[in-house]
């Protein structure tokens, strides 16, 4: 029997914040959490049976391990880890510590011994730390195994609930926050980039369905790989849901020309964030959503300066527009791209935007800029895109 054979149940522990809710809010939040673990596992074709009780979830399966991997891709769950599952009486809990013991202290010179009750036991978890250590020292006697309570080489963890018992090595880190979807529908600015498809990431984290947006302005100030980089980051982020979504992709090359030819060029890249502003807030009405979420991060780029994101942000005047990165720097969002798996993507080989100015404003006035969309009739050009825009199956 090899390591991931022995064990045949996965726990899942909820995020810390899903823990502090009230009662009603918290039931509601871990049961959902059950629902999107159910749709990933038979997404992924996994034969499973589920146990939920208040503060945890029980998959029974015979590829746990694989079980415990995919539960770490769902929003507001803290760690999982695959098990073996036993009643609760001492015994038992011997026995299946003893298999877990075999697999995983064989070549190990340490070990400890963790145990955390729920219930009512004749023993204390002490009791099942001293009798389970004990056995294991008896049964490696002959390699001079020892415990060291403060750095051993091997954990074995036991979880006791009521008449059955769980022993675990490994943990895997989930992403917590919330449950997806708990928190409604943003409408996402998506580039293709590092950041826009962290910060859309960072969103669901937090509860939020997203809709991503992508302005394609090939083939004369992009390229298709910018385009396909930016489908394949939208691909990435609703693996994360066990199912696929829906993104917008918007033809922006007509009006990146009138914005290029008409307007000063120190203003082509404020001009051209507050267009796409000006069309995500429409989306949003078109898709009920209750906010606008871009990557932008303070001071990053020219158009990012605080005076020019206020700017920004009055082409928008029904909607928040959500900055998740705001106060990140590129290698903390680097780390979560890498992470969520966007990073290997955003980071090919691709034209980029040609549009940009070789010395963008960086204090834009809001009333010159309203008088140069005036002149180009933004609002219009704006109504003509949403109309020309495709809706595509991720």
């Amino acid at each position: 029997m090899t390591e991931e054979g022995s064990y045949d149940t996965v726990i899942v522990r909820f995020g810390c914040e899903v823990g502090v809710k009230s009662s009603r809010t918290r039931i509601r939040y871990e049961k959902e959490v059950c629902r999107q673990i159910k749709r990933l596992l038979e997404a992924e074709g996994v034969d499973y049976k589920m146990e939920y009780v208040f503060g945890r979830v029980y998959v029974s399966s015979c590829d746990a391990v694989k079980v415990a991997k995919l539960a770490t891709r769902v929003f507001g769950v803290s760690s999982s880890s695959p098990a073996l599952k036993t009643s609760s009486e001492m015994n038992d809990i011997v026995q299946a510590a003893l298999k877990v013991a075999e697999k995983t202290l064989k070549g190990k010179r340490t070990f400890a011994v963790r145990c955390k009750r729920t219930g009512r036991h004749p023993y204390t978890s002490m009791d099942v730390c001293r009798k389970v250590g004990g056995e294991i020292l008896q049964f490696f006697n002959e390699d001079k195994l020892k415990v060291d309570l403060k750095n051993p080489e091997v954990t074995i963890k036991i979880e006791v609930r009521d008449d059955k018992a769980y022993v675990y090595i490994e943990e895997y880190n989930g992403p917590g926050g919330f449950p997806l979807g708990v928190q409604g529908k943003v409408v996402c600015l998506l580039s293709g980039g590092i950041d826009s498809p962290v910060a859309c990431w960072l969103m669901m984290k937090r509860g939020a369905f997203i809709t991503p947006v992508y302005f394609d302005s090939s083939p004369t100030f992009s390229d298709e790989l910018s385009r396909i980089k930016a489908v394949d980051c939208a691909k990435a982020l609703f693996n994360w849901t066990g199912k696929g979504g829906e993104m917008y992709v918007v033809p922006y090359e007509g009006v990146l020309s009138v914005i290029k030819r008409e307007a000063p060029e120190r203003y082509t890249c404020i001009l051209c964030k507050r267009f796409m502003y000006m069309v995500a807030e429409k989306i949003a009405d078109r898709e009920k959503a209750e906010g606008i979420v871009t990557g932008e991060a303070l001071g990053e780029q020219a158009s990012q300066t605080l005076r020019n994101i206020r700017v920004l942000n009055e082409a928008v005047k029904r909607y928040p527009v959500h900055r998740p990165l705001l106060g990140f720097d590129k290698v903390e969002t680097e780390e979560i791209a890498r992470r969520i798996g966007t990073y290997s993507i955003s980071t090919r080989k691709s034209s980029g935007c040609n549009a940009a100015p070789r010395h963008p404003i960086l204090k834009a006035k809001l009333e010159y800029v309203l008088e140069i969309e005036k002149k180009i009739e933004s609002e219009k050009m704006a109504e003509e895109a949403l109309k020309k825009s495709q809706k595509i199956k991720i």
